[in-house]
């Protein structure tokens, strides 16, 4: 059994590690800061907004000033794009280039920690002929200008695209890029691994559960407990519509030699309201979806083809935009409304995400009721909620870990923990499921302060929790 000074060391080090991983593990998460409003906050409204969040990087349509200034030490990451418009003058004239980055760049930079900039958005699936021949030209005068300037290994220069720059993506293993712009594509790629830049896409699960609106696809695209879907070509059972989206872009840039470059989430989202013929806009789907997506990126678990690391995702969007033209679920991508509440809660405020700490060290022992994390590693151990947590936060962990892919079943209709039906004993077996799963640490054990751990087996009837032993 650990000394005292041992125990004491073990969480010191758990603690430390839980505390970085909370510091570094969220620089994956930006947001889409859209502006086709006119009761926007002032920017520096929002910058502390954003402060208060876990969010590290927003990115901008265009380069607005006033936004780029008030984001100034913050230490946000900011994306800002050259419109397509900008492209021609841009493409011919290297001093365009020059002048824009000295206008929108080295005007703020660094107080304002630009990180990326975005040439264009969905050209290639515009059809201009003209203006596809010069986005390459575009982005290789801005990247000149940044070198010239000190700031080619600091800034990137990238462009977004939409996902039917795919004609095939189903299954994920089969994604292929539209061959009459492959060689366009390598060009552009080519470029982009030089200068190591990501490939940028927006890939919305939305859209696809509207051209297939059953509740099977809802489930799937929603990171829901679903039977998932098998990809013929390589056996994998996708879960989740993002990841299956993300591995056919993979599985394009593979097909045409650049599986090395990063792929950047641009944009994804899901509405919060739309028009009454609309399928699938409603709070609860955007906060199943976003709430789903933000915990899924968090696991560090990635995609079935990029395992480990989390793909770079940028939410649409921060607020609702109510000038924005099309169906009603164009304005109500909003996670806060424009008096700086949430629309719905997806646990992206910082208090929320901070780890436990214990005033002092806790020696092992052989309770009755749950403890707080034995640093005993032989210990037998279950991970089962705290007395006195509301309904809510426990819905939310369900949410979570069954967000991650693991098999809910056993808590679904006709599972063998299914009843008690309730939310309580749902979320004991869906929290100890989680725990056992990634790694039986203490930090595995948290939930933002709600559970705890504990040598009780909490199995019955036919209900059989996985086994405690560490």
């Amino acid at each position: 059994m650990p000394t005292l000074s041992q125990a004491s060391l073990f969480l010191c080090l758990s603690l430390i590690v839980t505390a970085f991983y909370y510091a570094e593990s969220q620089s994956f998460l930006g947001v889409n800061y859209g502006q086709v409003a006119d009761n926007l906050p002032a920017p520096e409204t929002t910058a502390k907004l954003l402060k208060s969040t876990t969010i590290q990087k927003v990115r901008l349509y265009g380069a607005d000033p006033n936004i780029i200034k008030g984001l100034a030490n913050t230490g946000i990451g900011i994306v800002i794009s050259a419109a397509n418009g900008d492209i021609p003058n841009l493409a011919s004239d290297p001093n365009s280039a020059t002048q824009w980055v000295k206008s929108n760049v080295l005007s703020f930079y660094p107080a304002s920690n630009i990180i990326l900039i975005t040439v264009g958005n969905e050209v290639l699936t515009f059809g201009d002929q003209s203006l596809i021949s010069q986005l390459l030209p575009a982005m290789r005068n801005i990247q000149n200008a940044l070198n010239s300037a000190s700031l080619g290994g600091k800034i990137k220069v990238s462009t977004v695209h939409a996902m039917n720059l795919l004609t095939q993506s189903d299954p994920p293993s089969s994604g292929l890029f539209n061959p009459g712009l492959q060689d366009t594509l390598r060009g552009l790629l080519a470029f982009q691994r030089d200068n190591k830049s990501p490939f940028a896409i927006n890939p919305y699960p939305f859209f696809a559960y509207q051209s297939d609106p059953r509740p099977e696809t809802l489930a799937f695209c929603l990171f829901q407990p679903n039977s998932g879907r098998a990809d013929s070509g390589n056996g994998i059972v996708y879960k989740n519509m993002f990841d299956a989206q993300v591995d056919a872009v993979h599985s394009a840039l593979n097909a045409v030699g650049f599986r090395d470059i990063d792929i950047l989430v641009a944009e994804t989202g899901w509405p919060s309201h739309g028009d009454t013929n609309e399928v699938g806009p409603s709070i609860e789907n955007a906060k199943a979806y976003n709430g789903n997506l933000i915990a899924h990126l968090r696991s560090l678990v990635g995609t079935p083809l990029m395992p480990g690391k989390s793909v770079d995702t940028y939410i649409f969007a921060l607020y609702d935009e109510n000038l924005k033209p099309g169906p009603g679920s164009e304005r109500a991508f909003g996670l806060f409304k424009t008096d700086l509440t949430m629309t719905y809660d997806v646990n992206l405020a910082k208090t929320s995400q901070t780890p436990s700490t214990p005033k002092t060290p806790v020696t092992p022992s052989t309770p009755k009721t749950p403890v707080t994390p034995s640093p005993n590693p032989t210990a037998a151990a279950w991970c089962v909620p705290k007395s006195g947590v509301s309904d809510a936060q426990l819905q939310s962990n369900i949410d979570y870990v069954c967000g991650q892919g693991l098999d809910c079943r056993e808590i679904q209709p006709g599972g063998a923990c299914f009843e008690p039906n309730t939310v309580a004993s749902h979320a004991a077996y869906a929290m100890n499921l989680y725990y056992q799963t990634v790694g039986k640490n203490p930090w595995n054990c948290d939930f933002s302060q709600t559970a705890a751990l504990t040598s009780t087996n909490p199995s019955y009837n036919a209900c059989t929790y996985p086994t405690g032993s560490a």
